[in-house]
């Protein structure tokens, strides 16, 4: 155990020049800046805001929405029981030959 009394704990301290002093860069406050942007985004009332969608932009716009509410529209015609029902209908009148083949032969 003699061979470990000799043992350096701790970080190495290497033989170097002194370091230079770096000037300390102070915090700005972030309350000040939050207020000069809040003053900033405040609009007064009487400017009306500008449009920045082209006309064919807006026209995509609507005529995206019709089709949303057209869609909505369609599929509130019926309700989840009648779909159900129609379903089957037509599951009815398929053939066998669409059903799932017998994939073991052993049962």
């Amino acid at each position: 155990m003699a061979q470990y009394d000799n043992v350096v704990r701790g970080p190495l301290k290497l033989k170097t020049e002194a370091k230079i002093a770096k000037p300390k860069k102070h915090k700005k406050h972030r309350k000040e800046d939050a207020k000069e942007v809040c003053a900033a985004e405040i609009v007064p009332a009487d400017k009306e805001p500008v449009l920045t969608r082209t006309a064919a932009e807006i026209e995509c716009e609507r005529k995206r929405v019709m089709r949303l509410m057209d869609t909505i529209l369609r599929r509130a015609e019926k309700s989840h029981k009648q779909r159900i029902m129609e379903f089957n209908e037509q599951m009815d009148s398929m053939s066998e030959h669409f059903d799932i083949p017998k994939v073991s032969w052993t049962k």
